[in-house]
């Protein structure tokens, strides 16, 4: 929480804070993503008069995010910058005379989430079979891929084994 009384206070008042983001974890409903240490969150705020806030600043927390293909955690630094105006009935990041930067890094984190993060390019996943992970090395189960063209005639033959 930061304490942002003086320009709350006085109308056409700006100032600009840096502190660090005391959340560890940022929680989403596809799960719950470690912040690595206590990133440091710049963030101006301005009166604009007529009880509207003007809001501005940037962060770069990073993140752990499993890899899309084999689920090995992934550090991936989040570009964080905003830049909008709240009034009186927009009452998320504010709490008396406080801003609860985390919150509003933790909503702002979500315009910016990759859709998907490797550890790296040529990351194998895991074996479909057993789930190995294939960046190891094989795992020793057979994976043929049969032709696409052949799936009809392959379900065909997989109906009469069950007769």
């Amino acid at each position: 929480m930061l304490d942002i009384k003086d320009v709350l206070l006085t109308e056409n008042r700006k100032s600009s804070y840096r502190t660090v983001m005391e959340r560890s974890v940022l929680s989403y409903r596809s799960g719950d993503f470690p912040v690595e240490g206590h990133p440091v969150i710049e963030v101006a705020v301005e009166n604009m008069g007529g009880q509207k806030l003007h809001l501005s600043g940037c962060a770069a927390p990073v993140v752990s995010i499993p890899c899309a293909r084999c689920l090995k955690p992934v550090s991936y630094r989040l570009d964080i910058r905003f830049d909008f105006e709240i009034g009186p009935d927009e009452t998320t990041y504010i709490d008396g005379y406080y801003l609860d930067v985390d919150q509003l890094i933790h909503d702002e984190a979500l315009l910016v989430w990759p859709e998907r993060v490797l550890c790296r390019k040529d990351c194998r996943g895991l074996c479909s079979i057993c789930g190995h992970d294939r960046n190891d090395g094989p795992c020793g189960c057979e994976h043929t891929q049969a032709d696409p063209r052949m799936a009809k005639i392959l379900d065909i033959f997989n109906n009469f084994k069950e007769v």
